[in-house]
């Protein structure tokens, strides 16, 4: 499915670009063990949509830089760790604000298969990295994001 926008595009708005979204996960671990959880991360609420712009290749992926609307409502670029995202997926992104903020950072996928590649990449890297970020048994009951998508 390939979704195309009609008409003429404003002077000054930058062309629309392939980009991974994720979704960062609504409650994860946190603390002595993981037994706290907390809500989103410290600059994202729960279950927002963010775009990963760069990736850090030789510490295999677990920090990405992200560009989405923060806890404030406004725009930000912000390094975090890929195991605080999930559903990772190519998306073709017209948002100006993302797409300037995208244009800045020198590295990116270009095109809707390397967005594909990378997606399925930092999901499956992702998943890894949640489960052996704390070694701990989970709390009871348990509201991260593992325990919440995995069925009991």
């Amino acid at each position: 499915m390939t979704t195309e926008r009609q008409g003429p595009a404003e002077p000054g708005t930058p062309e629309p670009m392939w980009l991974v979204a994720a979704n960062v996960v609504r409650w994860r671990r946190y603390g002595d063990g993981g037994q706290e959880l907390r809500p989103g991360t410290k600059s994202y609420r729960g279950g927002a949509k963010v775009y990963v712009v760069d990736t850090y290749p030789g510490m295999a992926h677990e920090q990405v830089t992200t560009i989405g609307r923060a806890r404030t409502g406004r725009w930000i670029t912000v390094d975090t760790g890929s195991r605080h995202l999930h559903t990772f997926r190519a998306k073709q992104v017209y948002a100006p604000t993302a797409l300037r903020r995208a244009e800045a950072i020198a590295w990116r996928p270009q095109s809707r298969e390397e967005a594909e590649e990378l997606a399925g990449l930092l999901e499956r890297l992702a998943a890894g990295y949640r489960e052996t970020h704390h070694s701990a048994p989970h709390p009871t009951p348990c509201l991260c994001h593992t325990c919440l998508v995995t069925p009991a």
